[in-house]
């Protein structure tokens, strides 16, 4: 259906009103898996007409608000009234069985001031001079992989000879991962972000071995001190800037994060641009584009299925109109907020010369993905790499005919046949 455009959002310095319009009904919301880069409409219904909503997941106990307009999602994500830390210990209304995140370290459910000292530790090695260092070795890893895809001939998977090996190789060499040890850790990702039946103890086993190697990582860079993100963290670690578990936590973050979310939203804007032809003709053309396309494509794409780790409301606040009560839990919908029509008009269209407000393909406020400076790279490599080692690209297949991942939180191609 239509969306209308969003209105004005609510004056946040209002005061509080301690009565309102009765609380709405609370929607089960199944999540269920959605056909190529489908957008969800369940979120688009309620952009359009609840965008304050109460919602129930499949796992966990209780309701939860759920936020979906761009302005409220700006101001739930940097508001200090919402906390990530009050969720730690609750069985609230949930996407998964157990957490992605460890819920006792790490960044994802600290709150400020804790957090902005992780942040700072980490962002260490996501500096531009990192990534300037970090970007030749990518483009040389791109190239192999693809001369490899030739090698082997049309129709070929790209999923299989570069969407899934180059993230893994640049996240190794960020990490500071022998190549010889890799093969240990290149699963644990999908096993922690599976949403489907039985998954819990699968992701458990995932955790607990992937904890395991990093810790011991993490020990070998304080006899052996390298300038990669584990020798950031074993510093940080051996001076008391932060504990053992928090430095392993933050290094299995950044794993999970870059290596099969990366796979995933890659191959998406990969399918995204194959199924747009006059869009991947003109970013041929015109190469210098690229890091615009980029952006644009991290807003169109649908990055994940539903929502990702809720906030508690530390005291009552008002948003649009709804009261929301201190204590009651809070999810933001990043992908609804992508497709507000207030703010990015015609957004089911992948437009690359579109301005304005910044995507929240990333997040926003003092959650904002640390690792967005490297996937931005990444994104550019590998598209700008296709494109001009196979300027003949196309989809082998129709596109109906193309297999996505299916019971999983990070959504993309499980593979994209491709012929030059």
């Amino acid at each position: 259906m239509p969306l209308d455009p969003a209105p004005p959002p609510a004056d946040r310095a209002a005061p509080v009103r301690t009565h309102g319009p009765p609380a709405p009904p609370v929607r089960f919301w199944p999540v269920d898996d959605l056909p190529a880069l489908d957008p969800d409409p369940f979120l688009d219904e309620l952009l359009s007409e609840e965008p304050v909503a109460r919602i129930r997941l499949p796992y966990g106990a209780g309701w939860a608000w759920l936020v979906t307009r761009y302005e409220d999602v700006r101001f739930v994500t940097s508001d200090p009234r919402f906390s990530r830390a009050q969720v730690v210990g609750r069985d609230v209304t949930a996407m998964r069985p157990v957490p992605v995140a460890s819920q006792t370290a790490g960044l994802q459910y600290v709150d400020p001031p804790r957090h902005a000292l992780l942040r700072r530790v980490v962002a260490r090695a996501f500096t531009g001079g990192s990534m300037r260092r970090l970007r030749p070795l990518a483009e040389r890893r791109a190239a192999e992989l693809l001369d490899g895809m030739a090698r082997a001939g049309a129709p070929a998977d790209l999923m299989e000879h570069l969407h899934g090996p180059f993230p893994i190789a640049v996240l190794r060499d960020f990490l500071g991962v022998a190549e010889k040890d890799w093969h240990h850790w290149a699963g644990a990702g999908e096993a922690l972000l599976s949403a489907g039946a039985g998954s819990a103890e699968r992701a458990q086993e995932a955790a607990g071995a992937t904890r395991a190697r990093i810790a011991a990582l993490l020990h070998s860079r304080r006899a052996e001190p390298r300038e990669d993100l584990a020798g950031v963290l074993a510093r940080a670690a051996a001076t008391g800037e932060i504990t053992d578990d928090e430095a392993v936590s933050l290094a299995m973050a950044v794993q999970v994060s870059g290596g099969h979310a990366v796979r995933n939203n890659s191959g998406s804007m990969m399918y995204a641009l194959l199924t747009h032809p006059e869009q991947l003709d003109r970013l041929r053309s015109e190469p210098e584009l690229l890091p615009r396309a980029v952006e644009e494509l991290f807003r169109y794409v649908p990055h994940r299925n539903g929502v990702g780790i809720p906030r508690v409301a530390t005291e009552d606040v008002e948003v649009r109109g709804r009261l929301i009560r201190a204590g009651d839990v809070v999810y933001n919908a990043y992908l609804a907020a992508n497709r507000d029509p207030g703010v990015f008009p015609g957004p089911g269209t992948l437009d690359l010369d579109r301005e304005g407000a910044a995507h929240m393909a990333f997040g926003h406020g003092p959650h904002h993905c640390l690792a967005a400076v490297m996937a931005r790279m990444e994104a550019e490599v590998m598209i700008g790499s296709v494109l001009a080692r196979f300027p003949g690209i196309r989809l082998a297949v129709p596109p109906e005919e193309v297999e996505f991942q299916r019971q999983g939180l990070i959504r993309g191609p499980r593979t994209l046949p491709v012929t030059w």
